[in-house]
Order: C-alpha cells, then sequence, then structure tokens
C-alpha cells in the first residue's frame, strides 16, 4: 500500500482543487480519498507538502527511435524521459526502421515496454511503409492495441487516397493523427519562408500555406467521410482559423500544438541554431499568440511534444543539413507552466485538461481520474520552485531549453503503488 500525504488533489476531470490524502491499495488502485488519513500499518508514505496530486500527464506524439534508430533513443530511455516529465501514458509514432505497420511490429513496441513506469503505446502507419500508396490493414492494427493511425512525418498528398483512409477509419472509428505538409511548399524546412531567421541562413525556408494547404483540404474530408482527425503540432494562426471554422461546420477534428511553438519564435533559430530547427518551423509571434488563443477556447485540444531525439552529431551538422526536431518530454510541464500559466493566460486546471484529460479523451484511454475504484496513473507536481535543466534522462539533448530559467517541474509519477522520481 502507498499513501500519499498532505498534498493538495489537483484534477481536471472532478474540478477538485483540495488539500487531501490519497490512499492507494497493494492492487494499486485508489481505495481512499480523504482530508486525512491515517497511515494503515506496513503502508508506505510519500510526503507530497507544497506538490500537487494530478491525474498523470499524456503525450499522444513522441518517437522513441525504437526499431531502428536505438543510437537516438529507445523504448527504455524514451519511456524514463517520460516519467521524469510526468508522463503516464506515451504513444510513439510509426515512422521507426522498420515501419510499424504490422500488428506484430505494434505488440512487439508495448512488449518491449513491459516493466516501464510509463504506459508506452504504439501507434500505427495509415500506409504501408509510409509510401503513401497502399493502406495498412486498419482493423488488425487496432486489434493489436494501436491508438490510432499515422504516417507522422510525411503527408498524405493525394486527397483521393486521404480520402480512402478516411472512410476506412470512420467505419472502424478508428483516430487518424496527419502531419499536414504539402512538399511542393516547402523549400527548406526548418525555418519560416521570408522570416529575419531565414534570411540570415541564407535558405528559403518552410511556408505556412504548406501547413495550412492540407489543413484546409483534410477539414473538406472528414466532413464529408465523417472520420475522426487529428492535426498534429499546428503552427501557424491561418491554421487555428481553419480548425476553429471546421469545428463549428460539425467536423470530428483535433488538434495538437507542442510547447515550443506556444513558448518560442523564430528569433530562437538565431540564437539556439540546429536545437530550435524542427518541422513545422518556430514561426513569429502572432502565429505564437494565435496557438495560445486556440488552446485557450479549445480550438486546440491538447499539447504534445513532438519528443524527437538525435544525435548530438546529427545537430551539429550545417543547419541546412541537420535533422529537424528537438527533444521535450523532460522540460514539456516547466515550460508550460512557465508560459502560460505563471504569465497568467491558463490556470493550473486547464494545462492540466490540455495536457492529462483532452489527450486521454481524444485516445479513448479511460480511468484517469484522481478518484477511488481507479487504477492509480498520477504526477505530483511542483508548480513553482525555479529550475534549470542541464542533463536529462534521454539519450539526446538536443533542445533549446537546456539552461533556460524555468518555473515548475514534475517531482515523481505513480504508477500503481510505484513511485518514480524525476
Amino acid at each position: 500500500m502507498l499513501l500519499i500525504q498532505n498534498g493538495r488533489v489537483l484534477d481536471p476531470y472532478t474540478g477538485t482543487d483540495a488539500p487531501r490524502d490519497v490512499l492507494i491499495g497493494d492492487d494499486g488502485t485508489i481505495a481512499r480519498i480523504a482530508a486525512t488519513i491515517d497511515a494503515p500499518g506496513g503502508c508506505d508514505v510519500y510526503d507530497a507538502t507544497g506538490l500537487t496530486v494530478s491525474p498523470g500527464l499524456v503525450d499522444g506524439h513522441v518517437h522513441f527511435r525504437d526499431p531502428g534508430q536505438t543510437e537516438k533513443e529507445d523504448i527504455a530511455s524514451g519511456a524514463a524521459a517520460a516519467a521524469a516529465g510526468g508522463y503516464a501514458t506515451v504513444i510513439c509514432m510509426a515512422n521507426t526502421l522498420p515501419t510499424c505497420d504490422t500488428p506484430e511490429r505494434i505488440r512487439a513496441t508495448m512488449d518491449k515496454a513491459a516493466g516501464c513506469p510509463v504506459e508506452v503505446l504504439q501507434a500505427g502507419a495509415i500506409t504501408k511503409g509510409l509510401q503513401g500508396r497502399e493502406l495498412t490493414d486498419f482493423a488488425a492494427l487496432q486489434a493489436a492495441g494501436a491508438p490510432c493511425l499515422t504516417d507522422d512525418g510525411l503527408a498524405l498528398t493525394t486527397a483521393a487516397l486521404c480520402h480512402a483512409a478516411m472512410e476506412q477509419a470512420a467505419a472502424h472509428d478508428i483516430l487518424l493523427s496527419f502531419h499536414e505538409e504539402e512538399p511542393g511548399l516547402v523549400l527548406s524546412p526548418g525555418v519560416d519562408h521570408g522570416s529575419a531567421a531565414a534570411a540570415e541562413l541564407g535558405v528559403p525556408g518552410a511556408r505556412a500555406c504548406a501547413e495550412t494547404a492540407l489543413i484546409a483540404r483534410d477539414i473538406a474530408l472528414a466532413l464529408d467521410t465523417g472520420a475522426r482527425v487529428l492535426f498534429q503540432h499546428v503552427s501557424a494562426a491561418q491554421s487555428v482559423a481553419l480548425i476553429r471554422a471546421g469545428k463549428a461546420l460539425g467536423a470530428r477534428i483535433y488538434a495538437e500544438v507542442t510547447p515550443h511553438h506556444l513558448s518560442l519564435t523564430e528569433q530562437a533559430v538565431r540564437v539556439h541554431g540546429t536545437h530550435a530547427r524542427m518541422n513545422p518551423p518556430l514561426r513569429r509571434e502572432a502565429d505564437r499568440q494565435a496557438l495560445i488563443d486556440g488552446l485557450i477556447d479549445g480550438t486546440i485540444d491538447m499539447i504534445a511534444t513532438d519528443h524527437a531525439p538525435h544525435t548530438a552529431a546529427e545537430k551539429a551538422r550545417p543547419f541546412a543539413k541537420a535533422p529537424s526536431g528537438i527533444t521535450g518530454l523532460e522540460t514539456a510541464f516547466s515550460v508550460c507552466n512557465t508560459y502560460l500559466v505563471k504569465t497568467g493566460r491558463l490556470t493550473p486546471l486547464q494545462l492540466l485538461a490540455r495536457m492529462s484529460q483532452a489527450p486521454a479523451t481524444v485516445y479513448g484511454l479511460t480511468g484517469r481520474a484522481v478518484a477511488e475504484g481507479n487504477v492509480a496513473r498520477l504526477v505530483l507536481l511542483d508548480w513553482d520552485s525555479p529550475i534549470c535543466y542541464t542533463h536529462y534522462r534521454s539519450k539526446a539533448v538536443n533542445t533549446p531549453f537546456t539552461g533556460q530559467p524555468l518555473t515548475g517541474a514534475p517531482r515523481a509519477i505513480v504508477t500503481g503503488t510505484r513511485v518514480t522520481a524525476r
């Protein structure tokens, strides 16, 4: 048994915001929640003074590079990074080597994660080998445990194929997760087209309309098919407006935004170089503010890290030749707390709703509230202490947030009666 004492339960599912003790039974379920609980004999006790006890965070978009590129990350190191970041559940993208496009590969990833403190789920691919030509067996991937299907990293550029995928997804009620990017409008990934950073680097950059053009198309296709569609890592103000309009029309669409797009602009590329090279790129302050506004009003449903580890040697290449992507699992809560809660844009409950409740709901993960009878999947959060990240559990350190002063951090996650400290 485990007793968490002296904490403050902060739960977006129930709206609870009150001092409470939480008793977890030997079976890992929450047995009792009360203002004060005396520790039963032989019970382990965790003193959560100064911390909130909240539903564990859920990240619907991570890359653990396993199988195929485990020099960058693997299931064990990725899960350790997720636990340090306060995550109870993460969903790995399908663009591994080989692609996770069969039931056997879906199950292999989740088997590797057995024993990890974090629940690791594996997305399946929409097309075989991410080739954009032939659809995978959606029902078989779903039965194997895939919470969604995605060709992340590549867009479905053929409208007819995308429409067929949506028809299949709607028939099986499978969520499709789309990387929206028209290749012909991306002249040089990693930096915003026409920005000062692009001019300094001497590259043409990626146009925002590369993202918005496909979002507009796929809203129309979602309305026609009734499919559930998630737009990944939204970066542009016009994308937010289109998604808002699509939801008003009745499309079953969702959107995610990353901590880095909520906190940084293209100016970061001039300071941090390749550690701020990502796809879609950081854009302008007006885009950042539109993303925050969309998060506040519910147009954007959730925050996802797009945790994308690369080796130091890869990121040391010249900007135009370095891979896109930054790591984000370990710093996500601190970044969002600093830029959204401490600036007064979101309340703590609203942030938790976007980082735990909304993704769990969209992906069909149940029993996540801090409530009696639920399996304990909790995070213990410090909202006020200063923190500066210099060391990581991930194999990779490609992030512009290293050494930056931030506020608040996860202190531990609780999975059943297992406590994993940061």
